[in-house]
C-alpha cells in the first residue's frame, strides 16, 4: 500500500494489510527471539501507509476498523517490549542469567 493509493483503500484491503503487518511483527518478534538483528523499517513504512490511508477514509469506516487496529497496535507494543528487553539485555547480559 502506498501513500499515493492511500484514499482508494476499501474497508477489506485495510483490513488485509493489518493482517500483513501483524505477520511481520510476529516475525520481527521471532527473529529477535534468536538474538538475530531485525531491520524494523518496512513495518514501520506499511503502518504509516495504513495510517494515511485510514485517516483518507470516510469517518465510519474508519471507525468500523477500531477493533483491528487496537489488536495491531496491542502487537507492537509486544515488539516494543521485546525490543526494550532485547537493549537491556545487550546493556547488561548479567541479568539474563541465572
Amino acid at each position: 500500500m502506498s501513500a499515493s493509493k492511500a484514499a482508494l483503500v476499501t474497508i477489506d484491503e485495510a483490513r488485509e494489510e493489518i493482517e500483513k503487518i501483524s505477520s511481520l511483527v510476529l516475525a520481527a518478534r521471532r527473529l529477535m527471539a534468536t538474538g538475530a538483528l531485525v531491520d524494523l523499517v518496512a513495518i514501520q513504512e506499511r503502518v504509516a501507509d495504513l495510517c494515511a490511508a485510514v485517516e483518507a477514509m470516510p469517518k465510519d469506516d474508519g471507525k468500523s476498523l477500531m477493533d483491528d487496529l487496537n489488536g495491531l497496535i496491542r502487537r507492537l507494543d509486544r515488539l516494543s517490549s521485546d525490543i526494550s528487553e532485547h537493549l537491556e539485555q545487550m546493556r547488561d547480559p548479567e541479568d539474563g542469567k541465572a
